[in-house]
């Protein structure tokens, strides 16, 4: 059966991947160039509203700005930034490294207009509360169109949203650095990725059958520190190796044009693995983070919106940028036979005087924890649309759960499979709203920069 699903996934993945290219480069390079620049000019305006600066206690959702804000980055700040880089450099080599720089600042434009689009067409909840989303403002911006697009991305959104990446790169992390057969018992690896995954399933469940608001609080309080501890041991390394860097950049730069490379089917084999590894770890386009944003405290849809956009910022042009740069210097990546996680271990491993693996490991099991609290939101929210019961909706979390086992111990070539394809089937449905709805926002952002009551940038 795996065997089965490792092969349809890898047949249909190669014209998901193009689509995937059309919907988030080309749509998200109209969106640029549509908005006129106008989200990238107002970044200090973006933080000083996650600060909390503008924040309105009486306005309608359910998390703050910055609640909403740490709960999808605590979704693409995981396991995509350390093992998802390293997976597109041993298979694209460094000039992968620039397509996922230029996928994430078109990808700071798509999140903005999406996110904004979230609170803008939200739905009022049976508890008195908000419905925000893709689904949401699909049906209520898109007529008669807008429910097939919306069941589209919510059925895809089901699969998408499982934990299987990141439970199988944490199982894997742990199996290397632990090696449980020979210091704790000689159980053998998959009874150790099976006790791994039942650890993963009672501590994911404290969190998540606590709902939105317990989700948030626990992302947090865990995003701050867990990106601040990769940073302290980032600029060790890179000041550790600082004659390196720039050759680096240059090795970017020059690969990530390199006609004639072997690598993936050559140029454009590299620009769509930087492309699918982007979308992977920042997720724009795809819709999730919107499901989060929609919740937020605001009446101000364009606020939410520059919210939003700092996360691809975060996320790939900061973080990923950081590994990439650990991975390269190290010289860990012209190992072969190492890919995912494992290359990253072995790169913190060289640069961090063979105390790196363990630090990492710790650093990872962090990431992976957040990851996991908060993508089953989006499944929750995927479920509770197409039934139209949050009663139902919440039964997604005992699918969620059951999944984190199987993906302990699946194959880590069926894992990307499976996610980059339904993140690609969501994307097609999710674009087409955005651009289509995107009229909406300029009005929305003509009015509200023309008032007095924001600093400007």
């Amino acid at each position: 059966m795996i065997a089965f699903l490792e092969n349809l996934t890898s047949e249909l993945i190669g014209i998901a991947e193009w689509l995937m290219l059309i919907f988030v480069i080309g749509g998200g390079t109209f969106l640029v160039f549509y908005s006129r620049f106008t989200p990238y000019r107002y970044f200090k305006h973006a933080l000083q509203i996650t600060a909390g600066k503008y924040d309105k206690h009486s306005d309608p959702g359910d998390v703050s700005h910055y609640q909403a804000l740490a709960a999808a980055v605590a979704a693409t700040v995981g396991l995509g930034n350390i093992s998802g880089v390293a997976i597109a450099i041993h298979h694209g080599g460094p000039g992968v490294v620039f397509w996922m720089w230029v996928t994430a600042i078109i990808g700071m434009c798509i999140k903005f207009y999406s996110c904004s689009l979230a609170v803008m067409f939200r739905s009022p909840d049976t508890d008195g509360g908000v419905l925000g989303g893709p689904m949401y403002y699909m049906m209520n911006g898109l007529g008669k169109y807008g429910k097939p697009l919306a069941v589209v991305f919510s059925v895809a959104g089901l699969v998408g949203v499982l934990p299987a990446f990141t439970t199988n790169q944490l199982t894997e992390t742990l199996i290397t650095v632990v090696q449980p057969d020979t210091h704790i018992a000689n159980l053998g690896e998959f009874t150790w990725r099976a006790i791994i995954g039942v650890t993963l399933v009672i501590i994911t469940s404290f969190v998540i059958f606590g709902g939105l608001k317990n989700i948030a609080k626990a992302s947090a309080s865990l995003v701050p520190w867990m990106v601040a501890l990769y940073m302290l041991a980032a600029a060790i390394i890179i000041i550790t190796n600082i004659d390196k860097v720039l050759p680096t950049f240059k090795m970017i730069f020059v690969e990530a044009f390199n006609f004639n490379t072997a690598i993936q089917g050559g140029l454009w084999g590299i620009i769509l693995l930087g492309i699918r590894r982007a979308v992977f770890s920042s997720e724009s386009g795809v819709g999730n983070a919107p499901m989060y944003h929609g919740q937020s405290k605001t009446n101000e849809p364009v606020q939410e919106g520059l919210v939003a956009m700092l996360g691809p910022f975060i996320d790939t042009v900061v973080i990923c940028t950081i590994t990439a740069l650990i991975i390269l210097v190290s010289g860990a990546y012209l190992e072969p036979e190492s890919n995912g996680i494992s290359l990253t271990l072995m790169a913190f491993e060289r640069s961090l005087y063979g105390w790196g693996a363990e630090f990492l490991m710790v650093l990872v099991v962090v990431f992976a924890i957040s990851t996991l609290f908060t993508y089953s939101y989006y499944g929750t929210k995927c479920l509770t649309f197409l039934t139209k019961s949050k009663k139902i909706g919440g039964y997604y979390n005992y699918i969620y759960i059951i999944s984190i086992i199987f993906a302990a111990i699946a194959s880590l070539d069926l894992v990307i499979n499976l996610i980059d394809l339904a993140f690609a089937v969501m994307t097609i449905p999710n674009m087409i709203a955005v651009l289509y709805l995107a009229p909406h926002i300029n009005a929305g952002m003509k009015a509200y920069f023309s008032k007095a009551t924001y600093d400007q940038a």
